[in-house]
C-alpha cells in the first residue's frame, strides 16, 4: 500500500522537499494511517508533519478519548500538534447547518488558521478510494454535473490527499500488518446520514452483488470525468472571453450572437460560469438557476428573474444584462435610455439632495422590497404627503391628466406595489431621504424621450 500511495502522491505533486505538511488527524484509521504514511514519506523527501485535532464537542466520552489517543500517537511519534475544542452543534444551530455540514466547515477553518499560524504549505486530508465512489454516488443520486462525476480531487490548491487511491480495507491491513492501533467512531456504523448509508450499505451491496471492484470502477470514472471536466473548464473559460462583456459598472453582457454560435453541450457550463462570475459566489448556483436563464433567452426585451446573492438578470436586445444588486447597472428598452443604481454610505448629513428629474435619492434601509424598474401593474400605489396619505397610480395619472395611451410607457420604480418614482414626474414621499437615513439609493435615468421629457437636458 504504502508504494501505492507513493506513487499516487508523485503522480499529482503532492509533496515536495521542505514542505511543511498540516494533517487533519482525527484518531480513526484513515487519518491514523495518513499520519504513519506521511511520516515515512517525510523521510524520504524531507517534508515536515503538523498534525491536527478538532474535538467537535458531540460524543462525550468518546470525543475525549480520541483527542487523549492522537495526544498520545503524536507524542510518542514526535508529531507536533493542534488542538481545537468546538461547539458543533452550538456552530450547526447558529448557521442553519446540519451538524455534519458543520462539522466539516469547522474542521476546515482549523485546518485553515493552523496553516496559517504555523506557515505550513500543504493540507492533508485522509479520503480514500472508497469515499470517492460514495461521494460519486452520493452526487448522482441528487443531480450533479461534470464537477460532481469527477468525485473529490486528488489536489485542490494546498490541499492533498495521498490516501485517494488506496480501498479502505488496505488502510486496515496495512495498520495490522505494522501493528498500529486506532479509535473507531460508532456514529459511523449508524445510517443517521445519507453518506453512512451509501457507505455501509449500498456500496457492500454492490461489491457483494454486482462486481467486487466496483468502488474502484467508480473511481476510476470519476478519474477520467475530472480530466473531462478540466478540459471543458478550459473551453468554457475561452467562450466566456468570446461570448460576454463587461458593462463599467461590475456586471456582464452575454452577448447573444456569440452565444448561439457555441455548442449546445458547452452552453449550460457556459452560463454556470458566468452566473458565478456575476454572482461573485459558486455556493448555491445550480442547474436550476441555468435553465431559468435559458428560458429568459427565449422571452421578449424587459422580463427579468430574480436569482441567488441579489444577482438580477435582464433581458435585453444585445442577450442577457447579469446585474449584482448595489454594484452595478440596470438597462432597460434600448429605446427608452438606461437607468443606473448605486447604493451609497450617507458619510455626509449636509449634502445636498440632487435637484434634477432624472437623478433621484431614495432612503434605501426602509425599502421592503427588491427594486424592480417596470411599468404598471394593477394594485400600484404611491404615498402622497409626508403623512402617509396614499393615491392610486390610475388617479395620479387622471390628475396630471396624462393620455391613457401615454400611461402604460411610463418608467416606474417600485417596492413591491409601492410606486417609489414616477420617472419624470414625482417621487413618493415616503422614500426621499431625512436625517436618519444611513444608506442612500441613487437612480438615474440616461437618455429617451418620454411624452416631452428628455432626460438629456436634465442638468
Amino acid at each position: 500500500m504504502y508504494e501505492k500511495v507513493k506513487a499516487y502522491a508523485e503522480k499529482y505533486h503532492m509533496l515536495e522537499e521542505n514542505d511543511k505538511v498540516i494533517a487533519g488527524v482525527s484518531g480513526g484509521a484513515d487519518s491514523i494511517c495518513l499520519l504513519f504514511v506521511l511520516m515515512r514519506l517525510a523521510e524520504e523527501i524531507n517534508f515536515s508533519v503538523h498534525a491536527v485535532h478538532v474535538h467537535h464537542g458531540i460524543r462525550g466520552e468518546s470525543a475525549d478519548r480520541d483527542e487523549a489517543f492522537v495526544r498520545k500517537i503524536c507524542h510518542e511519534q514526535g508529531i507536533p500538534l493542534t488542538v481545537f475544542r468546538k461547539n458543533v452543534p452550538g456552530y450547526a444551530k447558529e448557521n442553519g447547518l446540519t451538524e455534519e455540514e458543520a462539522g466539516r466547515e469547522v474542521r476546515r477553518e482549523a485546518l485553515e488558521e493552523t496553516l496559517k499560524e504555523q506557515k505550513g504549505t500543504k493540507i492533508a486530508l485522509a479520503h480514500h478510494l472508497n469515499d470517492n465512489a460514495e461521494t460519486l454516488l452520493f452526487n448522482l443520486c441528487r443531480g450533479t454535473g461534470l464537477k460532481g462525476l469527477g468525485g473529490i480531487a486528488p489536489v485542490s490548491g494546498r490541499w492533498i490527499r495521498p490516501l485517494l487511491w488506496v480501498k479502505r480495507a488496505e488502510i486496515e491491513s496495512y495498520l495490522e500488518k505494522w501493528g498500529i492501533s486506532y479509535c473507531t467512531d460508532e456514529t459511523n456504523a449508524q445510517n443517521t446520514y445519507a453518506r453512512n448509508r451509501i457507505r455501509n450499505e449500498v456500496i457492500p451491496y454492490l461489491e457483494a452483488n454486482l462486481n467486487g471492484q466496483a468502488a474502484v470502477h467508480m473511481a476510476e470514472t470519476a478519474e477520467q470525468m475530472r480530466a473531462l471536466g478540466e478540459y471543458v473548464t478550459g473551453q468554457v473559460l475561452r467562450l466566456k472571453k468570446e461570448c460576454t462583456r463587461e458593462d463599467g459598472s461590475g456586471g456582464l453582457f452575454l452577448i447573444e450572437e456569440s452565444y448561439k454560435k457555441t455548442e449546445n453541450v458547452f452552453k449550460p457550463y457556459l452560463l454556470h460560469e458566468i452566473l458565478c462570475d456575476a454572482a461573485g459566489q459558486r455556493k448555491d448556483i445550480e442547474g436550476i438557476h441555468v435553465k431559468a436563464v435559458t428560458r429568459l433567452l427565449k422571452k421578449q426585451v424587459g422580463r427579468r428573474i430574480s436569482l441567488p446573492y441579489n444577482l438580477t438578470v435582464l433581458r435585453c436586445y444585445e442577450g442577457l444584462h447579469f446585474i449584482k444588486e448595489g454594484r452595478a447597472s440596470v438597462r432597460t428598452l434600448k429605446e427608452q435610455g438606461e437607468f443606473y443604481m448605486q447604493i451609497r454610505e450617507r458619510t455626509v448629513i449636509s449634502e445636498a439632495f440632487p435637484q434634477k428629474n432624472y437623478t433621484k435619492w431614495f432612503d434605501y434601509d426602509i425599502i421592503k422590497n427588491t427594486v424592480k424598474i417596470r411599468h404598471r401593474e394593477p394594485g400600484d400605489y404611491l404615498t402622497i404627503d409626508k403623512y402617509g396619505h396614499t393615491k392610486k397610480l390610475k388617479e395620479y395619472f387622471i390628475n396630471e391628466k396624462i393620455p391613457k395611451s401615454a400611461r402604460e410607457h411610463i418608467w416606474l420604480v417600485a417596492d413591491g406595489s409601492h410606486i417609489m418614482w414616477v420617472v419624470g414626474y414625482r417621487q413618493n414621499q415616503m422614500y426621499q431621504i431625512t436625517d436618519k437615513t444611513k444608506r442612500i439609493l441613487e437612480i438615474q435615468f440616461y437618455g429617451g424621450e418620454e411624452h416631452g421629457r428628455d432626460s438629456r437636458n436634465d442638468a
